[in-house]
């Protein structure tokens, strides 16, 4: 028996509202759109740049609840500027047999950084 390292979770097309250098990093995310995707504060994520193909492993900062907020902070602000659109995953280890069924929860979101839809099979 083995584990697999498997995507958990991911929300698809958020837009970048802030990049800020003058922070000590991370990636603030507006809380509802983080329980949507089953994520939590300080989990490391993968933050996928669709606007310029750059990658980056951060880690989550609650953002204020409904606000839409999605804010590279610190080095992380290099990797991209407001209203670039992110892909944003979170990844776990499971065991084979449970990997093999799982299927990740995917938020996707609109334009303006509001809950389109939830897939979860």
């Amino acid at each position: 028996m083995y584990t697999i390292d498997i995507l958990l979770s991911k929300v698809h097309g958020i837009t970048v509202t802030e990049a800020n250098l003058n922070y000590q990093g991370s990636l603030t995310l507006d809380a509802a759109i983080m329980a949507a995707a089953k994520m939590v504060e300080y989990q490391k994520v993968l933050v996928v740049n669709n606007n310029n193909g750059e990658r980056l492993e951060t880690y989550l900062i609650n953002g204020a609840k409904g606000s839409g907020v999605c804010c590279l902070n610190g080095a992380a602000a290099y990797k991209g500027t407001k209203g670039d659109t992110l892909i944003i995953m979170t990844f776990g280890y499971l065991d084979e047999h449970v990997a093999s069924a799982y299927k990740p929860v995917r938020v996707f979101i609109d334009e303006k950084n509001k809950i389109k839809n939830i897939e979860t099979n």
